[in-house]
């Protein structure tokens, strides 16, 4: 078994104790850092199907969430070496009365490994919220708008145009969540949509530089 197949292994079944030491160990054998971190996406992409079907739960989910974490944190400095210009910075939150965070923090988590700087708002966002934290933050890029509930989309809809109504330039859009699909994305107005924290962080770099 290679190195990066013993911290899909690792991170599939929850155990942040030994990833970061094998993330090194991987590296010290001439793995490279986005190899090792694709290895990682994919695993993720494994525990969010099981959940999906309901072979896994919530509690799962964070142990390889937090695994995923602290292999990501081995890797970061490699890997914001590799993203060579930042992208500049990401405000991502979860939508007006939607108080879900695991796909959010796993978003985030993603989108920063690829060279964003994270300004996170949390759950029950508003869209003020995030307008005025583009305000706030110097050079945002990108917005992320989360949602878990299907009756929270109006929200999501709300979000969208009232970012692009604002008169702020020089960000993109991108929504995720559950019931999120490419369609709606298109119909409310997002720059783009990812079904799974892995894709967002690609749709995130393909948005901005684009």
């Amino acid at each position: 078994m290679s190195k990066i197949e013993e911290v899909k292994a690792k991170v599939e079944t929850g155990k942040a104790k030994l990833v970061a030491g094998l993330v090194q160990e991987a590296l010290d054998e001439g793995n490279q850092a986005g190899d090792i971190l694709q290895g990682m996406i994919e695993s993720m992409g494994v525990v969010g199907d099981k959940f999906s079907t309901g072979e896994l739960f919530v509690p799962e989910m964070l142990m390889a969430a937090k695994a995923m974490s602290k292999g990501v944190e081995v890797l970061k400095p490699l890997l914001t070496g590799e993203a060579t210009s930042s992208l500049g910075t990401c405000v991502i939150g979860t939508v007006q009365g939607d108080l879900h965070d695991i796909g959010k923090n796993l978003v985030s988590m993603m989108i920063e490994s690829v060279g964003f700087k994270m300004i996170d708002l949390g759950v029950d966002v508003s869209a003020e919220k995030f307008a005025n934290a583009i305000r706030e933050n110097d050079n945002v890029t990108l917005v992320a708008c989360s949602g878990l509930l299907t009756s929270t989309m109006p929200a999501m809809k709300e979000t969208v145009q009232q970012l692009k109504d604002s008169g702020l330039t020089g960000f993109k859009v991108i929504v995720g969540g559950a019931p999120v699909t490419q369609e709606m994305a298109d119909e409310i107005g997002a720059d783009g949509f990812a079904p799974d924290a892995g894709s967002a962080a690609v749709k995130a770099k393909e948005l901005v530089s684009a």
